[in-house]
């Protein structure tokens, strides 16, 4: 090889060389800065959260309100005497049916029966005594006829007559008095029902009136009463005549089925509630008074009511907000009106639609008009409570 060719390929050598250095220290950079522009990229990314989001809930048009009660006779009275003294008999315990009119027990009452000889034996001697009063003012007249006595005696015994008539007609009304009393020495039964309290027993002390003790307590149990108080959003479906249900623990799986006879009419103002009654067939006498049952009541919700979860409001010191997202990703705090608490979801009134996207566990930080990526979350199932958002186990 010439010297002059030596030269030549030296320096196509080391322009090939320097073209390659040139090659790659430009591949190099156009590297570098496609890095950093793709860091630049997932840092802003990176900037913008992550939100998980759903629609909120329709309501049912129908909803079933379900009430706490207490089972009530129809209709109880306690039993007083109407004479005092001993209780001679009791013809009914505990438990008994009995009808309107029959014979629950029996008082000796000596004292009554003695102050009753008296009266009629006053009754009888003021009766022998108006008798001879009558006749003698029968002759007086008949003496006056012949002048042989004076106007002034004849009109003295027509006053003594008369005074001797009113004497009987009150001893004989203080002896039909008696003679009532008399009959209050048997206790009967004022209407159908059945005795749930006898407080006494033979030879027990009984004094008349209400101020004594009471001697048996009655109640009538066919229809059974339910109080319920109704939340003041409920009222306007409650009427007469709307068919509820009862549930018993005692009965699990059975239905009792009754209707609202009336309402107070009034709201009251300490619990904003409706005082309902319900009325329930107990033929059979499994309902007693006194025990607990929960009042299945079918309403219609007026308007159209949204439920969303707990976790989907943000409290602010201006009040209760939601986050709803728009078409381009920025969020917006929205003020709301809720309804009924449902534990685990409430209901919303106003501030809301159907097609709204609310933001599940929302940052309290989140400013009005932020830009967010959105991941969308499946439906609560009824029952199940809220969703998980990102970070309670949901995935983007």
């Amino acid at each position: 090889m010439t010297g002059r060719s030596s030269g030549r390929w030296l320096f196509t050598t080391l322009a090939a060389a320097a073209l390659a250095l040139a090659v790659l220290g430009t591949l190099t950079e156009l590297h570098r800065q496609a890095e950093f522009k793709a860091l630049a990229q997932e840092t802003e990314r990176a900037a913008v959260p992550t939100v998980a989001v759903l629609h909120p809930t329709a309501e049912a048009p129908q909803q079933e309100l379900v009430l706490p009660g207490t089972l009530e006779a129809y209709t109880e009275s306690p039993i007083y005497a109407r004479a005092s003294g001993y209780l001679k008999k009791w013809y009914r315990d505990i438990g008994s049916h009995v009808t309107q009119g029959e014979l629950l027990a029996e008082i000796d009452a000596p004292e009554l029966d003695q102050e009753l000889s008296q009266a009629r034996a006053s009754r009888d001697q003021i009766s022998a005594d108006l008798a001879l009063a009558k006749s003698s003012a029968e002759r007086w007249e008949n003496l006056r006829k012949t002048d042989a006595v004076s106007q002034q005696e004849v009109d003295e015994k027509r006053g003594a007559y008369a005074q001797l008539q009113a004497s009987f007609a009150a001893a004989d009304a203080n002896v039909k008095r008696l003679e009532e009393l008399e009959a209050y020495r048997n206790v009967y039964a004022p209407f159908d029902g059945v005795i749930t309290k006898r407080n006494v027993d033979v030879g027990t002390l009984i004094n008349a009136g209400n101020g004594g003790q009471q001697l048996f307590h009655l109640s009538q149990m066919d229809p059974i009463r339910v109080y319920v108080n109704v939340p003041e959003l409920s009222v306007p479906a409650i009427h007469a005549g709307l068919r509820v249900y009862l549930e018993l623990a005692q009965y699990p799986g059975r239905r009792f089925d009754g209707a609202v006879a009336r309402t107070s009419g009034s709201i009251d103002p300490a619990t904003r509630t409706l005082l309902t009654e319900v009325d329930v067939p107990n033929g059979r006498g499994e309902l007693l008074p006194g025990g607990y049952a929960q009042v299945h009541v079918s309403v219609g919700t007026p308007g159209a009511r949204l439920t969303v979860p707990v976790n989907a409001l943000l409290f602010r010191a201006e009040g209760l907000r939601a986050i709803v997202v728009d078409a381009t990703h920025h969020v917006h705090l929205r003020a709301l009106t809720i309804g009924r608490d449902y534990g685990t979801s409430l209901e919303v009134l106003d501030g809301l639609t159907a097609e709204d996207w609310i933001v599940l566990n929302p940052p309290d930080g989140i400013a009005d008009g932020e830009q967010v990526h959105v991941t969308e979350m499946p439906a609560p199932a009824p029952g199940t409570g809220a969703p998980a958002g990102p970070g309670r186990g949901a995935g983007k």
